[in-house]
């Protein structure tokens, strides 16, 4: 069995400052972890944080679309030990006001889908609603 994660989530902030926050290395590692992404198809970069019990402690993604304000997807590998690669999407739509920002995680399959899609819903509502959030409210461009 296959399970997916799709949330929307609007901001009141424009797409281009969204776009920022998820495609910027140093603005993606305030609300998200620590990174070296580069915004270019076929880059191959990681997510790095503490390894804990059960997890290794990095991701390794690799971008496969970028439509510069509008998507972004990339594969999501977190421990190839239980996990096949899954994929990342941001797609981003301009409303009234602000940015619809829509997530999809997709790709958890079983044994381990499940619990893992269980634990990355989770994750990913915090991440939208709090953190990235946040990191939108105290974003400070470059002069």
């Amino acid at each position: 069995m296959s399970y997916e994660i799709v949330l929307e989530q609007a901001y009141a902030f424009p797409p281009d400052r969204v776009w920022h926050a998820l495609t910027d290395s140093a603005a993606l590692a305030q609300w998200l972890m620590p990174n070296d992404l580069e915004p270019r198809l076929g880059h191959k970069f990681r997510f790095q944080s503490k390894p804990m019990p059960g997890w290794r402690g990095f991701v390794e993604c690799e971008v496969l679309e970028i439509d510069p304000p509008k998507r972004l997807v990339y594969s999501w590998l977190g421990d190839s030990d239980w996990q096949a690669p899954t994929l990342v999407s941001w797609t981003l739509k301009p409303i009234d006001g602000g940015t619809m920002l829509r997530l999809e995680h997709t790709g958890f399959h079983d044994p381990w889908g499940q619990e893992v899609h269980s634990m990355f819903s989770q994750g990913w509502k915090k991440m939208l609603s709090e953190k990235l959030l946040r990191s939108l409210q105290d974003y400070k461009p470059m002069q």
